[in-house]
């Protein structure tokens, strides 16, 4: 038998086991809150922090209004830059979750792939194709500046990881 340390009695192994665990997913939660306000915040702040005149554009009655004027150049390394910060911060989500490497390694390969198709698509649907595709427009511009990919990935990976 093996003395707790915490109270000095014996046999009491359990108790110290579980406080240990219960410190170690505390910690986790913390870091999840903690990345999920990181989230909110860009989310908050994304007329300060992005260029995208589609955010005025998109929030009222859009579907017969021509497009808002944009810097092609701002406005696609907008896009890329706060696809990779939602991207980063989901990457360390699905860590804190799973605490998998090979998750994280599958959902950046994801992340990478779905960046490759939606963004060309993105700027086809901008350059080729007029306002009656904006509905379109609109939904491949959310995938792109919204965290959705982490909402689909987290039940998925669960269940990959449940089913194993």
């Amino acid at each position: 038998m093996e003395l707790c340390f915490y109270c000095g009695c014996f046999g009491l192994k359990i108790i110290q086991n579980m406080l240990l665990s219960f410190f170690k997913y505390k910690s986790r939660i913390i870091l999840l809150v903690l990345l999920t306000g990181i989230l909110l915040l860009i989310r908050n702040f994304e007329t300060c922090l992005f260029y995208d005149p589609f955010t005025d554009y998109f929030k009222y009655e859009f579907i017969k209004q021509p497009y808002p004027k944009y810097d092609f150049i701002k406005l696609v390394f907008g896009l890329l830059f706060r696809y990779g910060l939602n991207s980063l911060i989901s990457l360390a989500v699905i860590y804190v979750v799973f605490e998998d490497k090979s998750m994280v390694k599958i959902a950046s390969v994801l992340f990478f792939f779905f960046l490759m198709v939606l963004l060309p698509v993105f700027v086809l649907l901008l350059t080729y194709f007029d306002q009656s595709y904006a509905m379109v427009l609109f939904y491949v511009r959310r995938f792109l500046i919204q965290p959705l990919f982490l909402i689909l990935f987290i039940p998925a990976f669960y269940y990959q990881k449940k089913n194993s």
